[in-house]
């Protein structure tokens, strides 16, 4: 019998300290860092996460929405924590929990004032995002003047940073694109900061910004993906360790004759004799239906066996033809020796997407080296 005996994602925090220590000998000394540990800390375990993190000694913490944070908090997490997209009925929520909301719109800045009006709070810390050319949230540039009169008369809250988010810090095509983001948060920045009378913070690089943009590091960085061992390049992620690793066991061998098929909608049909391994988790794991049919394959004894056949909901089968194995026997899916974004690239996308998918019911397991 394998050591694991079902799908098991191990989660090694000593992989977590050794990425963020090298993510912080990027930065200088005096540049705080935000951890970004949303979506259960890219499908990992996020209180553990953030546990780890906060005695290592990070600034900040951000995640998605307000639920999310109220869950650090509920565990003892005591660090800032910034809502990067906060919804008003979550409002009161977010104060009662001394989370930190990103305001990034109009009706969002005045919503949230006629809260902390309501609530007769002080100098309430808030975060402005100012969008540069991602186009998903944020104020724009001409914005400025607007909120400088929402909040220059209203002590309930105080703006705590300004940030931005690059679209495209991974892509050396896209340089140009990114410098005029940096720019122009710079811009904004700095006009806002002379209304306000008091210097916010600044923050706007990603993990692949620290890596490529540590001009623009400012007052904070914000790391994701980086944290957890990927830093959207070959040669970055050499030197990260995989936080999250994913196994599972053969639950059975099946041997296949010629023109038999195997799986739903007989989407593979043998072309000889085959054998074929039964594995405990499918698409309701996290593993879709883009990694069947050869698109993904996961280690068995060091060898490669690809997934056949159409993903089923909770199994799916590998060709193990040339493989010695039996009923039982450990499988790798992604970790150290095999990384997610090795699995994710067979199916055109990326290792964000595969971590974040694995499912609540893949039992987690906490280690260290």
């Amino acid at each position: 019998m394998g050591k694991i005996g079902e799908t098991t994602l191990e989660i090694n925090l000593s992989a977590l300290a050794h990425n963020y220590r090298f993510l912080r000998s990027k930065i200088a000394p005096n540049t705080k860092f935000l951890a970004v540990v949303k979506a259960f800390a890219y499908g990992s375990d996020m209180v553990a996460v953030a546990q780890k993190m906060e005695g290592l000694g990070v600034d900040y913490f951000a995640v998605a929405y307000a639920r999310e944070g109220i869950l650090l908090r509920e565990a003892g997490i005591a660090k800032p924590i910034l809502v990067l997209h906060p919804l008003p009925i979550n409002f009161e929520e977010i104060i009662d929990h001394h989370l930190e909301p990103n305001i990034y719109s109009p009706k969002i800045l005045k919503e949230f004032i006629q809260v902390a009006k309501a609530k007769k709070l002080t100098q309430y810390p808030v975060h402005l995002k100012f969008n540069t050319g991602l186009n998903r949230l944020g104020f724009w540039e001409n914005d400025v003047d607007f909120i400088f009169e929402q909040v220059k008369d209203t002590p309930e809250v105080k703006v705590t940073s300004l940030f931005s988010h690059l679209a495209a810090s991974e892509d050396s095509n896209e340089k140009t694109f990114s410098e005029n983001q940096i720019n122009t948060f710079k811009k904004i920045a700095e006009a806002l900061s002379q209304k306000l009378g008091h210097r916010p913070m600044r923050h706007m690089l990603n993990t692949s910004g620290v890596l490529n943009y540590p001009e623009a590091q400012f007052e904070m960085v914000r790391s994701g993906i980086g944290l957890y061992g990927y830093g959207n390049h070959k040669t970055i992620d050499a030197q990260l360790r995989p936080v999250a690793t994913l196994k599972t066991i053969i639950s059975q061998i099946h041997r296949i004759e010629p023109n038999e098929t195997v799986g739903y909608n007989r989407a593979f049909k043998s072309d000889g004799y085959r054998i074929t391994a039964t594995l405990p988790l499918g698409h309701a794991d996290g593993i879709g239906r883009q990694y069947g049919n050869g698109n993904a394959h996961v280690l068995i004894h060091g060898k490669k066996a690809p997934i056949i056949g159409n993903v089923c909901m909770d199994m799916i089968m590998v060709d193990v033809t040339n493989i010695d194995c039996k009923e039982g026997d450990e499988v790798l899916v992604f970790g150290q020796q095999k990384s997610a974004e090795e699995f994710a690239s067979g199916a055109k996308t990326i290792s964000y997407e595969i971590l974040t998918a694995l499912s609540q019911r893949i039992k987690r397991v906490i280690v260290e080296d």
